[in-house]
């Protein structure tokens, strides 16, 4: 065995002259742990909220969304529709209308966005899995059929079933500007609802997904859509696929895939997840500063050695390799420690769910989710860290007590 690690294994589980010197060394140890332990189990949890937040997201959205550059509206004949549906990789095509309407149902009303959707949108969306009430149908026979956001059913306090009152739709008549009869000004049509769907509140105070014809009676469009949206088959990459839609189309359309709708979503998630975890390096920072406190008392007790070692004909180096060496150790054990119980309190709010979210939220318990590359930055951090808190007290003490036996 390598001298300095035998010398420094020996300090680091034998019994110390003075009983603080222990005490320091485990709190050193048991600092590392927690503050290891807390950003595993932050990291972890920050991926599995992302996860979930981006699987709700990429539920609504599509893997690819083309809109024009100008204007909200566009003829479908501005786009090779068939070249477009033969794509390689496009495995659904779906059109979308998308405007604003005020929703009615008995005496409660709201404002809502009425999004039109042809038939493929079910399979492409697997919208719904989002659905918390009723079933994901927009068309029961000839009968044209909803699925609002829960925010929507609340404010009408209407939801499926209700098959007696339909919700009525009043949009503006285009093109017409006066009438002496207010109601000559809007179109009005008739729905049911069949769902009930939940994502977050800015989705469930705001949707209500209808059949895009019906969309299209309601705000007095004959074939024009807003948006048209692509499902990409398994394993097709959606930025190459995305560049070649946009070749295809010019520059009169913008083509977005699912990280651009959503940029600044993301975005924020992920410097959420940066900003917390530089904080907790600075906690674990504070942390390591026992570490320090333990080397220099371990030093200062160990003078004698230090001397007994210098007659014997080590020099600097080996004096200062040993309580590096111990330093690492105490950074070691708290890291390994700290990563076995964050791994196990995952594992156990996996297994076991034990901080949950309320009934109305669309999932029971917190998500967590661990990654590889969190465990390699976390041990790499506390790492650096634990070594650097183990140098400066090593550098300054036995430097200083080497300068003392040279000169005697």
């Amino acid at each position: 065995m390598n001298l300095s690690l035998f010398i420094a294994r020996r300090y680091l589980i034998s019994k110390k002259s003075h009983n603080a010197i222990n005490i320091i060394s485990a709190v050193s140890i048991g600092g590392i742990c927690i503050g290891t332990m807390a950003l595993i189990i932050v990291l972890s949890g920050f991926n599995g909220l992302s996860d979930l937040v981006k699987s709700l997201y990429n539920s609504f959205n599509a893997d690819i969304r083309i809109t024009h550059k100008q204007g909200k509206m566009f003829q479908l004949y501005d786009i090779e529709i068939q070249r477009l549906k033969k794509m390689k990789g496009v495995r659904f095509y779906t059109e979308v209308l998308e405007e604003n309407a005020l929703l009615k149902y008995n005496d409660q009303q709201c404002l809502a966005s009425i999004r039109g959707v042809s038939d493929d949108y079910q399979k492409m969306s697997r919208f719904d899995t989002l659905v918390k009430e009723g079933n994901f149908i927009l068309k029961s026979g000839p009968q044209n059929m909803a699925v609002i956001g829960k925010g929507i059913s609340y404010l009408l306090n209407v939801g499926p079933g209700e098959l007696l009152t339909p919700v009525s739709v009043y949009a503006p008549k285009r093109g017409i500007s006066t009438s002496l009869n207010p109601e000559d000004g809007f179109n009005k049509q008739h729905i049911y609802v069949s769902g009930v769907f939940s994502i977050n509140d800015d989705f469930d105070y705001k949707y209500a997904l209808v059949p895009i014809d019906f969309a299209r009676r309601v705000f007095d469009y004959t074939n024009e859509v807003s948006a048209i949206e692509l499902g990409l088959n398994p394993g097709v990459d959606a930025e190459l696929t995305k560049q070649q839609i946009g070749d295809m189309l010019g520059k009169k359309f913008v083509v977005k895939n699912k990280y651009e709708q959503n940029e600044l979503l993301f975005k924020t998630l992920k410097s959420e997840k940066l900003w917390t975890f530089i904080i907790l390096v600075f906690i674990m920072v504070v942390a390591t500063f026992n570490v320090i406190g333990s080397l220099t008392m371990l030093i200062i007790e160990k003078k004698k050695d230090i001397g007994i070692l210098w007659n014997m004909g080590a020099d600097l180096g080996l004096i200062q390799k040993i309580f590096l060496i111990e330093g690492t150790l105490i950074t070691l054990i708290g890291i390994f420690s700290g990563l076995l119980l964050g791994t196990l309190i995952c594992l156990g709010q996996q297994q076991f769910s034990w901080v949950t979210f309320n009934e109305s939220f669309v999932v029971s318990a917190y998500p967590v989710k661990m990654l590889a590359v969190d465990y390699i930055v976390v041990f790499a951090v506390v790492m650096f860290i634990g070594l650097l808190a183990s140098w400066y007290p090593v550098k300054l003490f036995t430097r200083r007590y080497f300068a003392v036996f040279q000169t005697t």
